[in-house]
C-alpha cells in the first residue's frame, strides 16, 4: 500500500480573524488533497504577526509531509509572509533575481511604474524555488516541505494547480454512507463500539434535519474495501437491531 502522505495549512492574515474576509481557500486545499489521496490534518490561521507565523510554521512543517501557506505575500508593510519563512528555516529573505525580471516586464508592459512597494512581492528566503503564477505574474515559492502561495482565491487556486503534479500521493482513502433514520443521540454509543472494533476506519456522523426530524448520515472512510465493508456491515446490523428495539416497544 502506498505510504500515508500527510499536510497542514496557515491561513496567515488578520482580515481573516477580523471577519472583514471569508477564507475560501481551506476548503479548496481540502477537496484537492482528498482527491490525490493526501490527509489534510491541521489548519491554523494566524494574524499579520512574524513570531506567530514562525511558531506556527515550525510546530507543524516538522509533523507533516507537506505545509501549505496562504496569505501575506503582496505588496503592503503587513505582508510579512516571506520575511517570517526565512526566520523560521534561518535563511536571509532577499530579492529573487528571477522574480524581479518577471514582475518588471509584467509592468512595464502595461506602463506601471515597478516601484519599492511591488518588488516586495519579488522578495524570498535564500534557497527558494518559484511557485507559478498564470494570473498575476507574481509567484509563490517552496523551501523545504513548504508551499507558500498567495490568499486570494483564484490566484491561490491557479498556484496549487501547479504545485499538486509536484507532490507525492498517498493512499485514497474509500468511502461509503450509510443512512440511518436515528439522531446522533440515539445511535452515538453503539457507532462508538464499532470505531474502537475497526481502528482502521474513520467513522464520521453528520446530523440531518428534514420535515421536522432529525436523522443522521455515517459516512465509513477507510484505505480498503475490506476496511469499509466490515465496519459497513456491523453498523447495518446495529442500525437492524435498533430498528427491531424501536418496534418492541411501540407494540408494548
Amino acid at each position: 500500500m502506498p505510504d500515508i502522505v500527510t499536510a497542514a495549512m496557515i491561513v496567515i492574515g488578520d482580515e481573516i480573524l477580523s471577519g472583514r474576509t471569508k477564507d475560501r481557500n481551506i476548503g479548496h486545499l481540502a477537496d484537492i488533497m482528498t482527491a490525490i489521496g493526501i490527509d489534510l490534518k491541521e489548519v491554523r490561521i494566524v494574524s499579520d504577526d512574524e513570531g506567530d507565523i514562525v511558531a506556527a510554521l515550525n510546530a507543524v512543517r516538522e509533523r507533516y509531509t507537506y505545509v501549505f501557506t496562504t496569505g501575506g505575500i503582496g505588496p503592503t508593510h503587513d505582508d510579512i509572509t516571506a520575511d517570517s519563512v526565512a526566520k523560521a528555516f534561518g535563511v536571509p529573505c532577499d530579492y529573487d533575481d528571477k522574480a524581479i525580471a518577471l514582475l518588471g516586464a509584467s509592468y512595464a508592459a502595461r506602463g506601471i511604474e515597478f516601484n519599492e512597494a511591488r518588488k516586495r512581492m519579488a522578495r524570498m528566503p535564500k534557497g527558494a524555488t518559484h511557485i507559478d503564477n498564470p494570473v498575476s505574474i507574481a509567484p509563490g515559492f517552496r523551501i523545504g516541505n513548504v508551499h507558500v502561495m498567495a490568499g486570494v482565491p483564484s490566484i491561490f487556486q491557479a498556484m496549487l494547480d501547479n504545485v499538486v503534479p509536484t507532490l507525492k500521493t498517498g493512499a485514497k482513502l474509500i468511502s461509503a454512507t450509510v443512512p440511518c433514520g436515528y439522531g446522533e443521540g440515539m445511535v452515538g454509543g453503539p457507532l462508538g463500539a464499532i470505531q474502537k472494533a475497526h481502528p482502521d476506519t474513520i467513522i464520521g456522523s453528520y446530523p440531518k434535519y428534514l420535515d421536522g426530524k432529525f436523522w443522521t448520515e455515517l459516512v465509513v472512510r477507510a484505505r480498503t474495501q475490506e476496511a469499509v465493508d466490515s465496519a459497513r456491515t456491523d453498523i447495518e446490523a446495529m442500525l437492524a437491531d435498533l430498528d427491531r428495539q424501536q418496534k418492541a416497544s411501540n407494540l408494548a
